[in-house]
């Protein structure tokens, strides 16, 4: 995938950096997003009646395949949750994928069945799941607790209070805010993915789909200006540091394992690069990245 996307102009606002990724090859996979397939029918449970909080059920009755992202919030049921890793649903089946609660507070049941939430985790919780579970990325659990660390740390920095601690809570109270910096950073026509800046930190996020990401690209901007809210008017990334994840990336050691849906499951790191991803027969269908000076690469990474 690398190789194959090209960096656009970056749009700097209130010390905001995003740039958009194009792509310089057409795709070959084919998928819906959440959002598409929930509108479809698919349906996204419990694992049972008393629930399982590391765990969900997808019902994927559609004739097409589903692409769940990494950090996409689903709210409803006993608790919300995100997606602890990219999974690509295959058509006409069911599945159990891997989650992490966003909602500490509350377990009692809302719906039978979860909804998508209008964003995404941001890329500080996305990144500090991901270094959670970077050894073992399908395991159940092991990284609750440091998502829950970051979900409350979050809340209490920016003056949110939630009745359940739910991270969702914090995206309402900060709407208004929200809404007034999305104006700036629009998706451009046949864009496949972006990179944020702010401050020392980078976030890469791309799918191989320019009509999945214009889908995906308001949830994933929401969670990039939730952490900018906190670094308004800051001194921007610092020039170069876009096109340096791209190379941090590119230099990563990659490693795969069998995905808990179709293909495989990717993680990289580096340096100072953290990341995951999806790959199904030689395509990256799925690539998320950051980088940090607060980022170590783990010492036992998946074999």
């Amino acid at each position: 995938m690398i190789e194959n996307l090209q960096i656009g102009e970056a749009v700097e606002h209130r010390g905001i950096v995003i740039a958009p990724l194009f792509p310089r090859r057409d795709p070959v996979a084919a998928y819906l997003t959440l959002d598409e397939a929930l509108a479809g029918g698919l349906r996204i449970r419990e694992t049972s009646e008393s629930g399982s909080v590391p765990e969900l059920i997808v019902e994927n009755l559609l004739a097409e395949r589903v692409l769940l992202y990494d950090g996409e919030e689903l709210v409803g049921a006993k608790q919300n949750r995100i997606l602890n890793v990219s999974v690509l649903v295959e058509a006409k089946s069911t599945l159990t994928i891997p989650v992490s609660c966003v909602e500490q507070g509350r377990w009692s049941r809302r719906s039978a069945d979860f909804s998508a939430a209008p964003h995404a985790a941001s890329p500080e919780l996305r990144h500090r799941k991901n270094v959670a579970l970077h050894a073992q990325p399908l395991a159940r659990g092991i990284s609750q607790g440091e998502v829950w660390d970051a979900v409350h740390e979050k809340a209490t920095r920016m003056n949110v209070h939630s009745p359940t601690g739910a991270s969702a809570d914090t995206f309402r109270a900060h709407a208004g805010a929200l809404r007034a910096l999305e104006e700036r950073f629009p998706a451009q026509p046949g864009q496949c993915g972006a990179i944020l800046g702010i401050g020392d930190s980078t976030c890469f996020d791309a799918v191989s789909r320019p009509d999945a990401f214009a889908r995906l690209w308001p949830k994933l901007r929401a969670g990039y200006l939730l952490d900018a809210l906190e670094h308004l008017d800051g001194k921007p990334a610092p020039f170069g540091a876009i096109p340096m994840i791209v190379d941090a990336v590119q230099q990563a050691e990659w490693s795969r394992q069998p995905s808990v849906g179709l293909g495989d499951d990717i993680r990289l790191h580096g340096e100072r690069v953290l990341g995951s991803g999806l790959e199904l027969e030689g395509e990256v269908i799925q690539l998320s990245a950051f980088t940090s000076s607060a980022t170590v690469a783990p010492s036992t990474p998946p074999a």
